[in-house]
């Protein structure tokens, strides 16, 4: 073999290989699909479905194309069963999602850590614990069990409404039936204030507002105002911040070993901006002066009961029992953690 046969026998592998420093760019492109699967619960008309498409649009822009990704709402790829979405993010079904910490709590115990009655006062409480040492283990339990985390997003806080009257105290519970979300830690939490909690969808809940069979809800606010809950007798509001629903931006493990390093960062730098653009979506209107969101459902006809600090504590004393249970049963090491970063915040 000549001399020159050699030299040019050897550049060809090396560049095959990436020694010279060039990518092998239509290899990696081989494994992108056309377009990527994105679960959500909800549409574009809440700040959940609007944090999506924000995370859809930036990741198309950032990664030139290369990643395109389509949205599908009402959690359509299982049937709209939302406590399925997690499994089906490790099983490849879904290729990513912004998911709730409530509907993923049964396959990842630790995130019913927001869902600890009365555990989050405040927005900076939220905050406290998302931005910091408790939402990196979080993370990385969420990666362990199969799933590659990127950003928080919010849902907000859930906020109590009925047809039948004022409450502002537990006792004007008593007897209610409330639709709660399919978690046992929830129908321990509203058994415990003497309410009758009813597990059922949400696209059977409204309906069943409107014929007067189910009496209220939990939601955020936002859920309340663009699904019209005061058309459908819901014309009672307390504001109790009883628990919050962080959402998690997050990709299936063999779609994100797919990427080239370069997209991998860009999709999770679009995560990050979308879930700050996200959160203040879900903010706005609570979290400034004049609370104008709440101004605007008072306008609607709807009684706002704003609870003072004693009221608020007495609904953290009857659910103190359910609290201590699932505070074993989620890790106390963790939920120590998290009260001792929310009095610090």
């Amino acid at each position: 073999m000549t001399r020159r046969r050699q030299i040019l026998q050897y550049a060809a592998a090396a560049s095959a290989s990436g020694v010279l420093g060039l990518p092998r760019l239509a290899s990696a492109q081989k494994k992108y699909k056309s377009e990527y699967k994105m679960s959500l619960v909800v549409g574009t008309a809440f700040p959940w479905g609007e944090g999506g498409q924000i995370w859809a649009d930036k990741v198309r822009d950032k990664t030139d194309g290369r990643i395109n990704i389509k949205l599908y709402p009402g959690v359509s790829l299982v049937q709209g069963d939302q406590t399925r979405e997690f499994s089906a993010l490790r099983q490849g079904v879904i290729d990513m999602a912004i998911g709730s910490t409530i509907n993923w709590s049964p396959q990842v115990k630790e995130l019913n850590l927001f869902s600890l009655p009365f555990l989050m006062p405040d927005y900076k409480a939220i905050d406290a614990l998302t931005q910091g040492a408790v939402g990196k283990r979080l993370f990385e339990i969420i990666h362990k069990a199969g799933v590659v985390p990127l950003a928080w997003g919010e849902n907000g806080y859930r906020e109590l409404t009925n047809s039948k009257h004022e409450v502002r105290t537990p006792d004007d519970l008593k007897g209610l039936k409330i639709r709660v979300v399919g978690s046992p830690l929830f129908l321990d939490t509203f058994t415990a204030l003497g309410a009758n909690p009813t597990q059922m969808s949400w696209a059977d809940a409204q309906p069943a507002f409107a014929s007067g069979a189910v009496d209220g809800q939990e939601n955020p606010l936002s859920i309340f105002t663009a699904a019209k809950l005061q058309n459908v007798g819901q014309k009672y509001l307390t504001l109790w911040h009883y628990v919050a629903d962080p959402l998690i931006f997050v990709v299936n493990k063999d779609v994100w070993a797919s990427w080239t390093p370069e997209d991998q960062d860009a999709v999770r730098e679009a995560a990050m901006e979308a879930g700050r653009d996200e959160i203040a979506i879900a903010r706005k209107g609570i979290d400034e002066p004049g609370e104008p969101l709440l101004k605007e459902i008072e306008g609607m006809g709807v009684t706002v009961t704003r609870l003072t600090d004693d009221e608020r504590e007495a609904f953290v004393q009857a659910t103190r029992p359910v609290y201590d249970k699932w505070k074993k049963q989620i890790g106390e090491e963790l939920v120590s953690a998290a009260e001792a970063d929310i009095a610090a915040r």
